[in-house]
């Protein structure tokens, strides 16, 4: 088989296809032809050598990519949960199963530390992957496992939501774009940022209530506060990190949720305490979530008939083209590689 392949000195051009033995699955485990994987964030920091790298192999290499979708090929002895035939999810954290999180659930995580989903055949744990919905297509399926979680997780774990409430989604990339589809089948109103009135307008037509442009409109929050009659919003889709996180602060409600998921703003001021006390907000770091979160997020995805707004497809051998589509902003939801 072949996998997809980085190393030192990094970067795209460093990301290579290469050759590599055929897996077999052991006790518990089972093998999965890959059919489709999806690009996050932290994928690209990762090829770039701006990750741990843990996964690295013998030579030096690590295989990205924690989201896939692909058909059970094979099983090893005591698997229970698929059967040969089943078309699966991964799972962003192979062993968290339920509950809340902790340092042995958060370690197991694909691409790192556990070699990802960037190849042909896989081996995971059974406890790895899960079913999916029929109508959904592999390019669909394969956006799921962390940016649709994390959007679930955000919305409807950790926050106090009622129908009626008003979030935030910042951006249209792939977590914005879920958080805005789940939060229109929960009910509650949407506001969305983008610094492009197209893709402002491609969200319109998925339901966003209100738009901002904060190319336009820098002091986003007092928009998002003039639309809410000042009060602020209930809750925001914070992806910026530090480059974001004061126009957040300003633009939330009093005992607020503010869900970070994401740095990709970059650097910038940091949390004012003084503004977090006065406010009465909750700040809350979020990575992805566990098994359960994801079958009870399927089940919602098959009632609600949501489909995943997958932007572009590249073949899975011309990663390094979907990567700099990425670092350009140039897609809207998701960007998958096409086995």
């Amino acid at each position: 088989m072949q996998a997809l392949e980085v190393s030192a000195p990094w970067g795209l051009d460093a990301l290579k296809v290469a050759d590599a033995p055929d897996p077999k699955p052991g006790h518990g485990e089972v093998l999965v032809r890959m059919r489709a994987v999806s690009l996050n964030y932290r994928d690209l920091l990762m090829v770039n050598g701006m990750y741990s790298r843990g996964s690295a192999t013998a030579s030096g290499a690590i295989t990205p990519f924690s989201d896939g979708c692909g058909i059970v090929e094979a099983v090893g002895p005591g698997v229970t949960r698929v059967a040969v035939g089943d078309r699966v999810s991964t799972l962003f954290f192979q062993n968290w199963i339920g509950g809340g999180p902790n340092l042995e659930k958060l370690s197991s995580s694909l691409g790192f530390p556990i070699p990802g989903a960037g190849r042909e055949l896989a081996v995971f744990s059974q406890d790895g992957v899960a079913k999916v919905p029929d109508f959904l297509t592999d390019q669909q399926v394969a956006t799921l496992p962390c940016a649709a979680l994390t959007a679930w997780r955000a919305l409807f774990e950790d926050a106090r939501l009622e129908p009626g409430d008003t979030v935030l989604l910042q951006g249209t990339g792939g977590v914005s774009i879920f958080g805005l589809q789940f939060a229109k089948a929960a009910g509650y109103r949407t506001i969305i940022t983008s610094s492009s009135d197209e893709k402002l307008e491609r969200a319109r037509a998925l339901g966003a209530d209100h738009l901002i442009n904060y190319k336009e409109a820098p002091d986003w929050a007092k928009a998002a506060r003039e639309i809410t009659g000042g009060v602020g919003v209930d809750f925001i889709m914070e992806v910026g990190g530090a480059g974001t996180i004061q126009q957040s602060l300003r633009a939330v409600r009093i005992g607020g949720h503010i869900a970070v998921i994401g740095v990709v703003a970059g650097a910038g001021e940091g949390v004012n305490p003084a503004v977090l006390i006065s406010n009465n907000a909750r700040l809350q770091g979020l990575s992805v979530g566990s098994r359960e979160m994801f079958e009870a997020m399927c089940r919602a995805i098959s009632l609600h008939q949501i489909e995943p707004v997958v932007d572009k497809v590249f073949p899975w051998t011309d990663a390094p083209a979907a990567f700099r589509a990425m670092q350009g902003g140039e897609h809207f939801g998701k960007i998958v590689l096409q086995f």
